[in-house]
């Protein structure tokens, strides 16, 4: 099962909810799969890794729409 998720809980603003959620809508993913990506990237740079690896996640993300 190392292909499970964690759940978290997130309080944000109704203001920043909807930003994000307008952001997501515009790259065709899910407000959920929109923050993983965003969270993804942020540590990606965090660490120096190169900036167009491949990305394995959003072709198999359940929660992609479209």
């Amino acid at each position: 099962m190392a292909d499970r998720k964690k759940a978290v809980l997130l309080r944000i603003s109704p203001e920043l909810w909807e930003s994000l959620n307008r952001w997501a809508r515009d790259e065709l993913r899910s407000l959920n799969g929109q923050m993983e990506f965003i969270l993804r990237e942020a540590v990606r740079k965090r660490a120096g890794r190169p900036e167009n690896p491949p990305d394995t996640h959003t072709s198999t993300d359940p929660d992609r729409e479209g």
